[in-house]
């Protein structure tokens, strides 16, 4: 069995995440999409969904309204992905939020509580 290094589908959705990435820098003038960063895109097997994860950089913006601004501005993104890639078929795209990097902050503020606490219940006595 001839297995390759990497998935067809993981191809397409590097090259969804690099022209994307790029025309979300330069062309989409959403406001509500200005503060977005792209962390992944996951096609499906047959390349017929994209699942694109993102995250908000700066508090500017709230996830209902980066969700608004990717509803409202799909079908540009979709052009201009379709002009830009040279797929047969261009996927569907579907928008989601990525709280690896919240959950991420999350424990670190947890272990860090925890640590403190280690810290003032195992002081030495005086």
């Amino acid at each position: 069995m001839n297995t390759k290094p990497f998935a067809r589908a993981d191809r397409v959705g590097g090259l969804i995440h690099e022209a994307l990435s790029l025309l979300l820098q330069k062309s989409v003038s959403d406001p509500r999409l200005a503060s977005v960063s792209l962390t992944g895109v996951k096609m499906s097997p047959d390349l017929k969904l994209a699942k694109i994860y993102f995250v908000i950089s700066e508090e500017v913006t709230s996830k209902d309204a980066a969700f608004a601004g990717f509803k409202k501005a799909k079908g540009f993104i979709k052009y201009n992905l379709a002009q830009s890639l040279d797929l047969r078929y261009m996927p569907d795209l579907q928008f989601y939020y990525d709280d690896s990097i919240d959950y991420g902050f999350h424990m670190d503020s947890v272990l860090n509580k925890l640590k403190n606490e280690y810290r003032t219940n195992n002081q030495p006595p005086e």
